[in-house]
């Protein structure tokens, strides 16, 4: 694709999942955005805003489940656009079902894959009707957990206009394995090897924050060596990322509850990640959850 190739982003996902807030975004990046353009319509608009002459060279356009049955035809109508020398970025945005009826809930509105019906009913139409399109998208985010800011960050890193704007922006993710692997995970390391510190009195109801967590998990043998293999994969993999351009990754690092040895061990890679000289964020996403069950 040549510089002066437009850039055509198509926004779609789940209905609640943020795509009115990540569409605001790209306009605040110089694109040119357009909401709710029926699914049929795309390759037309697609040739009249980048044809010969047009000013238009960052459009992006949100197609989802507002557009109805014609939703289904929506791969062909993106092949349609490739044909005209244009390769579509699919960005897909989606959440938890339990967050989506809480956000529905709040706005008291009526879900579009459900009109008279209950909202969990059009959450589950609607993951049906998109998956084809999910299955070819450049970029999956989840927002269940993740603020406006990080969203933003994850969409100045994929779509600045210039490859030389661009940066590998990573995200360090714990977990626990009992709540699922995070969607967005583009590396998962299970440490529930080490020993738990959940078994302990004291440090049960401590987080792998605290230092005494922290030395626990990492004063063994294993936990040594687990994370010299780890920075050695990380070595290796993380400049070709960067190079094939990557431009946002997840490593998630999950433990059985999400509190302690996740916990601990991403604080070390951080460390690890920002020696390197990584622009690296760490987040925590079930660290707050209950204690309950093993940790």
């Amino acid at each position: 694709m040549t510089s002066d190739t437009p850039q055509f982003v198509l926004v779609t996902g789940l209905s609640g999942a943020g795509k009115t807030q990540a569409l605001r975004f790209l306009e605040d990046l110089g694109y040119y955005c357009v909401d709710n353009l029926p699914a049929p319509l795309v390759p037309t608009f697609a040739e009249l805003v980048t044809g010969p002459g047009s000013p238009r060279k960052r459009i992006a356009v949100c197609v989802d489940a507002r557009t109805g049955e014609g939703l289904k035809r929506l791969p062909a109508y993106l092949d349609s656009v490739a044909e005209l020398g244009i390769r579509p970025d699919i960005f897909f945005l989606e959440s938890s079902d339990e967050v989506l009826i809480q956000r529905y809930s709040e706005s008291r509105r009526r879900h579009p894959s459900s009109p008279t019906g209950s909202v969990e009913e059009g959450i589950q139409r609607e993951r049906a009707l998109l998956e084809p399109i999910r299955a070819r998208a450049d970029l999956v985010v989840d927002t269940s957990s993740i603020a406006v800011s990080e969203l933003r960050e994850r969409i100045d890193a994929a779509f600045l206009a210039e490859k030389k704007e661009r940066r590998l922006l990573i995200t360090v993710l714990s977990f626990g394995f009992k709540f699922g692997v995070p969607a967005e995970a583009d590396l998962v390391f299970d440490v529930r090897f080490l020993p738990n510190p959940y078994y302990d009195d004291e440090l049960r109801p401590l987080t792998g924050n605290e230092p005494e967590v922290r030395d626990f998990v990492m004063s063994s043998d294993d936990a040594h060596e687990f994370m010299e293999r780890m920075k050695g994969l990380l070595k290796f993999l993380l400049p070709r990322y960067a190079a094939e351009p990557k431009s946002y990754l997840t490593i998630a690092v999950g433990c059985t509850g999400g509190r302690h040895r996740s916990v601990a061990i991403t604080q070390a890679l951080m460390l690890f990640l920002r020696d390197l000289k990584y622009d690296a964020r760490l987040r925590h996403r079930d660290i707050d959850r209950p204690l309950r069950g093993s940790g």
